[in-house]
């Protein structure tokens, strides 16, 4: 399964969503969109413009990929349960936000930790769906949670505070 989400961006994000509509009609892969304030309705995914966050979690834990607009909290809460992410950052030109803010982000996040794969031309999607096992092989970063060390070094200065 592949989940999409776009956020909840105002904009419509009309050029990510009618593509993957298009791939899952070509494809024999089950596609669930959050579609945000896109106009574009699929026709070949299951889809809602917004689905509650505990929902959400469940698409991108039970997801083979997930691909996100370049909004960091789409991109990071897949990183959190160890899926590297394909984004699709919105692009001003088709008045998907209101710069490209988002380009620019998530291409700095790429380079410097390694750990997503940006898409910024739509028409390169398919491809890096198709070789997507092979990209993540390939990428110099692994996955890793920090959240023990963070827990074992609180509980340290709390246990000095109190002693």
């Amino acid at each position: 399964m592949i989940f999409v989400t776009v956020g909840t961006h105002e904009q419509p994000f009309n050029r990510l969503i009618e593509y993957m509509d298009k791939w899952a009609d070509e494809h024999d892969e089950e596609v669930i969109m959050q579609t945000g304030f896109s106009t574009y309705e699929p026709k070949h995914c299951e889809w809602s413009k917004l689905y509650p966050y505990s929902q959400i979690v469940e698409f991108v834990e039970k997801a083979r990929i997930v691909i996100t607009h370049g909004g960091p909290s789409s991109f990071i809460m897949p990183l959190q349960v160890g899926k590297i992410p394909i984004v699709v950052p919105r692009k001003k030109e088709f008045d998907e936000h209101v710069n490209d803010h988002q380009v620019e982000f998530s291409k700095a996040v790429a380079e410097r930790q390694g750990n997503i794969i940006v898409v910024e031309d739509i028409f390169k999607l398919a491809e890096t769906i198709a070789d997507y096992d092979n990209i993540c092989g390939s990428m110099p970063v692994s996955l890793k949670s920090n959240n023990k060390e963070f827990n074992n070094r609180l509980d340290k200065i709390v246990g000095k505070m109190f002693a």
